[in-house]
């Protein structure tokens, strides 16, 4: 009779719950910085007991309801009664005015991963290519030792490192996200190898599946939920005990919160198995997602059973991840009630009901934890049509764009929101956490496909090009960011975690940098169907496209972009696949050209859209349409005046070590020869500039015999000079041209010496740790002749095509994509004086 009466509160609560009745949604407005995954990890592999529980048990915060959270926006001009009551009815009727409303139907389509197709010599093709090199070197059973491990199966092979060693609190997680990556990838490229490597570790996990046969499919034992008596805490049980009670719910909160921790993992792994059936058509994938699906909603239902709905609510308060989106995702394809529920239950309303009424309450909110609960109330509204969650992701890009945005489109430092429009004192090289980029693309992915507005597709181009790109270290695989710096003076190399390694790391940013690598198709076309079908191209990336629907193959080159001619040119080349076919091409103008930008069908000019705007093209196709865009790069800078100057590096051997001529503080010394993408490099590269302006330097060989300066590749507008007779060398501007000047002599054995034009027979010189301008004295001194010899090689650090150069104050930069430095120093920020 008792669990009758305990199954029918539970269905009142549901009921509920569909139509937005139910009150008291506890959970925290004000987390922790132990919210964050560097902090919880350095936590949790301390070896001082005593620290951890003070930490992780001590804490306490205020949990508001919903409602308390809206009272609390009540405006401070209401003070009396009747205004409250209708303030809180207010919100109630927002609440439910959507329950039963249907989503609109002219949201734009993705266009399927699989029909997009990178160029393989573009900077997207050789990143992708270089992400696909990086997921073939995994091992199944490395991947699938931990969850075999839970399984009680035999465990072939060694477990990885890093968030995925055994003994980690947070290990599986990346897992799911090389089930997702896996499958975009292969819906990519269609590369059979990697087919067949995902094939086998969604088999593996549906043994280990198989052989727990309740549906639980994890890396963590199921006994974590059961450890009641427990007094060491998981992860990071961070949730709100007033410490009266604490020792009353200390054991109810260590298995409740284990339950949860184990969750926010585990959506990884549904999302995975989901990825892998929707992109790959692996139905094992589907079939393990749904078992898991039923298993936690039994796990949810007893919690609420057995305590209080608030207790669910207080759960959100760690990182449940994008549960509520993954389930309304697997809402879609299974149409099972229970899902919806489950994903329901995700919706954290504490964070998601200032959002709906355009409050900025986001600062003091762990930035990664949130965004994805946003993007859960984005597929919410596509699947229930409730306006109310159209809203809040329209406000929350907004909030971001306006005052919680980096001009990289990143967003957070430390993990964290800080204050709107309060974003230059954070600056520093805990900036822009790698997975708030990814999850803030796919908020605005969403919106652009509702509402088609411009402003998104622009944000899209700025968060990829500077955030997911600029996480690679060149063509090396595996090795990626946590975190962006963007201080002044900042390297990548620098700040906590640094570069990653590929087998040790495993970071947050690691699961979701495979997948951003694996899907920079996913947003270049969308199309329109309907009586008039359509085709948007928002992002200029050399790709081609089989748009089924308009039955059109499109070819899409992109002429490499170079600073001494700042347009972007496009090609577009159509092929229609079924003649008398009416269709149309819509082409993003950016915001950041000009009036001046041209179009061009079949040669003929035609009138472009201005900035902000789509070219639409409507006609009857034919098989070789071509149309060409020209589009002004707007950058009111000083492009370097010969992008094909030639940069050189000299060196010497000294006891058995290379060394570099470099300028370190304005002063010409030698360092050991760095290797490229290090700021040594950077200090390390001259240009050689010919004084005869008729004459061009093709390479440092056609240099020799003539007069040439030496411009430090970072000071542009700088130059190497000598500073007397048995003085030290330094650089000035270059008005001192005539201490400037040397004479690039052809040495012995390749080597190349630098005689001073004004002071005829003195030669740069290097000993016992000292570089000068030193003469010769005109005997046969052969160690002389060795001091002042030097190798000649290629720059070690290169321009990139887009390079230019900025006039500063008291001195000017070489400006370059950030997505091309690797560990050298840079600043993103500059101050601007009137």
């Amino acid at each position: 009779m008792m669990l009758k009466l305990k199954m029918n509160i539970l269905a009142v609560l549901i009921m509920g719950l569909f139509y937005n009745y139910v009150l008291g949604k506890e959970c925290t407005n004000t987390p922790t910085e132990l919210s964050s995954h560097s902090l919880r990890n350095q936590l949790l592999n301390k070896n001082n007991k005593t620290l951890k529980e003070q930490v992780l048990v001590s804490h306490n915060h205020l949990t508001p309801t919903d409602e308390s959270a809206w009272a609390n926006l009540l405006p401070r001009k209401v003070l009396i009664e009747e205004d409250d009551c209708c303030w809180m009815m207010m919100y109630r009727k927002m609440k439910n005015q959507g329950a039963k409303s249907q989503v609109s139907d002219n949201f734009l389509n993705e266009v399927f991963l699989g029909d997009v197709r990178l160029d393989p010599d573009s900077i997207h093709g050789q990143a992708q290519q270089t992400n696909l090199e990086y997921l073939l070197m995994f091992d199944v059973d490395s991947l699938a030792w931990n969850f075999r491990k839970t399984a009680g199966l035999p465990t072939p092979g060694v477990a990885y490192g890093g968030w995925e060693a055994p003994d980690q609190e947070l290990r599986g997680h990346f897992v799911g996200h090389y089930l997702s990556a896996t499958a975009l990838m292969w819906a990519s490229t269609g590369h059979k190898a990697l087919k067949k490597k995902m094939t086998q570790l969604v088999s593996a996990l549906g043994d280990c599946q198989e052989k727990m046969s309740t549906g639980y499919l994890s890396a963590f034992p199921t006994e974590f939920f059961d450890r009641i008596e427990a007094s060491r805490p998981v992860w990071a049980p961070y949730y709100t005990i007033h410490k009266v009670k604490i020792h009353h719910f200390y054991r109810f909160y260590m298995s409740f919160i284990t339950f949860y921790i184990i969750l926010s993992c585990n959506w990884q792994i549904m999302a995975g198995l989901v990825d892998q059936y929707v992109f790959a058509g692996n139905n094992q994938a589907l079939k393990m997602v749904i078992k898991m699906a039923d298993y936690f909603c039994k796990r949810v239902q007893n919690v609420i059973t057995q305590f209080t709905i608030e207790r669910h609510w207080q759960s959100l308060n760690e990182e449940s991840g994008g549960m509520n989106d993954v389930m309304y995702r697997l809402y879609t394809i299974t149409g099972d009630a229970k899902h919806l529920l489950l994903a329901n239950l995700f919706d954290k309303p504490c964070f998601l009901g200032p959002l709906a009424i355009k409050a900025d309450e986001l600062s003091g909110f762990h930035s990664n934890t949130h965004i994805p609960i946003v993007i859960g109330s984005q597929m919410r509204y596509e699947v229930t049509g409730e306006p109310i969650y159209k809203e809040i992701g329209m406000f929350f890009m907004d909030a971001i764009n306006s005052s919680h945005m980096y001009a990289t489109g990143g967003t957070s430092v430390n993990e964290f929101w800080t204050d709107p429009r309060r974003l230059a004192t954070t600056l520093e090289t805990e900036n822009e956490e790698s997975c708030t980029t990814y999850n803030m693309l796919k908020v605005s992915r969403i919106l652009f496909r509702w509402t088609k507005e411009m402003a998104y597709a622009d944000y899209y181009e700025r968060a990829l090009t500077n955030g997911v790109l600029s996480i690679q270290r060149g063509k090396e695989p595996g090795i990626m960011l946590y975190m962006l710096p963007l201080g002044p003076g900042m390297s990548k190399a620098a700040g906590f975690h640094k570069w990653g390694t590929p087998f040790d790391s495993f970071w947050c940013c690691y699961g979701t940098g495979i997948e951003s690598f694996s899907k920079l198709g996913d947003s270049i076309f969308f199309e329109e169907v309907g009586e008039d079908p359509g085709l948007y191209i928002i992002q200029y990336i050399s790709s081609s496209v089989n748009w089924k629907y308009g039955q059109i193959f499109l070819d899409q080159k992109v002429m490499p972009v170079v600073s001494c001619d700042p347009h972007l040119r496009v090609t577009a080349t159509i092929s229609s696949m079924k003649e008398g076919l009416t269709s149309s091409l819509k082409f993003r103008i950016p915001f950041w050209t000009t009036l001046d930008a041209k179009a061009a069908l079949n040669g003929q000019i035609i009138h472009s859209a201005s900035p902000g705007n789509f070219l639409s093209l409507t006609k009857k196709w034919s098989f070789s349409d071509i149309v060409t865009l020209e589009l002004p790069i707007t950058l009111r800078l000083e492009p370097i005046q010969d992008s094909n100057s030639q940069l050189i590096s000299l060196s010497q051997e000294s006891r058995k070590s290379t060394l570099a001529l470099a300028h370190i503080n304005k002063t010409i010394t030698m360092i050991n020869f760095p290797g490229p993408g290090t700021s040594d490099s950077v200090f390390s590269t001259f240009r050689i500039i010919s004084t005869d302006s008729k004459t061009r330097v093709s390479s440092f060989n056609n240099a020799i015999g003539k007069t040439i300066m030496l411009e430090p590749y970072n000071h542009p507008g700088m130059v190497v000079v000598q500073q007397g007779k048995d003085h030290g060398l330094g650089i000035s501007d270059s008005f001192d041209q005539q201490n400037a000047e040397f004479r690039l002599l052809d040495g012995n054995e390749g080597m190349v010496r630098l005689e001073s034009v004004s002071q005829k027979g003195c030669f740069v010189h290097y000993l016992d740790g000292a570089v000068k301008l030193m003469c010769d004295s005109g005997e046969l001194d052969s160690g002389f002749v060795t001091a002042t010899s030097f190798k000649a090689n290629n720059g070690i650090s290169n321009y990139h095509a887009i390079s230019f150069v900025a006039k500063g104050l008291n001195m000017n930069y070489l400006l370059q994509p950030l997505f091309s430095l690797r560990d050298e120093q840079y600043t993103v920020y500059f101050k601007i004086f009137s």
